[in-house]
């Protein structure tokens, strides 16, 4: 079960990065400009990290699946519906960089109707409830951490980049 779950999210990121690759092609066409590039090394290496530290700590201190396995894992399957709404309401703008081009109206439907970043809600809530499934409580806490340190830097350069070139 342990591989299904971490093979599933890995291929997810997999497929995801091949589609923020293609999206930057299109909207670099069309002027966009990167923002955060500084940070981008550093939280695409958290993600990697975070799935080196979930294997090695089930494997190493021998992990088992949460007795409420069931339960976190509908809730976190729940959470990627909020993803691809979130993904699907962007559309060719969704990027794993801050990319924005000039004048562009501001997204606000989906889910962009009532939260600002929903899919940043998103990956935080997997980094908890991931290592949860399998009682990997030290991933679960170091991650959330790191996650929520990356995410101060990121909202707010993505925020500043936001507010000067696109309309409200």
């Amino acid at each position: 079960m342990f591989w299904l779950v971490i093979g599933f999210f890995i291929c997810q990121r997999l497929i995801e990065m091949f589609v923020a690759k293609r999206n930057e092609k299109k909207v670099k066409a069309i002027g966009a400009i990167e923002f955060g590039a500084n940070h981008y090394p550093y939280m695409v290496g958290m993600h990697a990290a975070f799935f080196l530290f979930l294997i090695g700590e089930t494997w190493l201190l021998n992990r088992e699946p949460s007795r409420f396995f069931l339960l976190l894992l509908v809730f976190l399957l729940a959470t990627q519906v909020v993803r691809y709404w979130a993904l699907c309401s962007l559309g060719t703008y969704w990027n794993t960089k801050i990319l924005v081009v000039p004048n562009a109206m501001i997204v606000k439907k989906g889910p962009y109707r009532w939260l600002k970043h929903p899919n940043y809600v998103v990956v935080a809530i997997e980094l908890i409830l991931i290592p949860l499934l399998f009682e990997a409580y030290i991933t679960a806490i170091l991650f959330t951490c790191l996650n929520g340190w990356m995410m101060m830097v990121r909202i707010q350069t993505e925020e500043k980049a936001l507010n000067q070139y696109l309309l409200n």
